[in-house]
């Protein structure tokens, strides 16, 4: 047997015309005026109206690619470190007090909300100046 000498088993079945006239009356089921009353209709394309709707945004947007340092407060360093302690971004992800952004550890700038009266030793970390006086007049170094 060929691909040619195919045939189906059933017959097949005529698509309906609609808008001639006959017993469907004058608008032969399409309605009166309208895009989708005409022949041949063009319906616009959904895609479009999607466009259309967005916002238009004008003038420079770029996002820089830095990220901002993760915040963290003297008061917190208090309270999970004891005496004597190093303090670097591994260790603080370690304790929970951040997390990852991206699979990475961000930078850390320590902030000087609270009170500290440990000695405290801290590496490849950003400190405020209110945070570093605070640090040293308990006795801590930063490095």
């Amino acid at each position: 047997m060929q691909l040619h000498q195919l045939k189906p088993n059933y017959k097949r079945k005529r698509k309906k015309r609609v808008g001639r006239g006959g017993k469907r009356g004058t608008y032969s089921g399409k309605g009166m005026k309208g895009q989708k009353s005409r022949a041949g209709r063009r319906l616009k394309p959904i895609i479009r109206e999607l466009i259309k709707r967005y916002p238009k945004l004008r003038g420079y947007r770029f996002k820089s690619f830095q990220l901002k340092p993760t915040v963290i407060n003297v008061e917190i360093l208090e309270k999970k470190f004891k005496e004597g302690d190093t303090i670097t971004p591994k260790v603080l992800h370690e304790k929970r007090i951040f997390r990852k952004i991206k699979g990475r550890l961000p930078q850390v700038k320590i902030l000087g909300k609270g009170k500290l009266t440990k000695k405290l030793s801290i590496e490849e970390c950003q400190v405020s100046k209110q945070a570093q006086e605070k640090i040293e007049k308990a006795g801590g170094v930063i490095k």
